[in-house]
C-alpha cells in the first residue's frame, strides 16, 4: 500500500502599493466623502 501525500506551503506577502494606485484609492475615497455629505443634506423621505 502507498500513500502519497502532497505537501503544500503557501506564502503571503504583503503588496506595495505604486504610487497611481495610492492616487486612486483616495480620489475614491474623496467622491465617497463627497457623496455622503451631499446625502446627509437632503431630508429623508421614507
Amino acid at each position: 500500500m502507498t500513500l502519497n501525500i502532497l505537501f503544500l506551503s503557501v506564502t503571503i506577502k504583503k503588496r506595495i502599493k505604486s504610487a497611481k494606485e495610492l492616487m486612486q484609492h483616495e480620489m475614491i475615497r474623496k467622491i465617497e466623502e463627497e457623496n455622503r455629505e451631499r446625502q446627509a443634506k437632503f431630508p429623508h423621505l421614507f
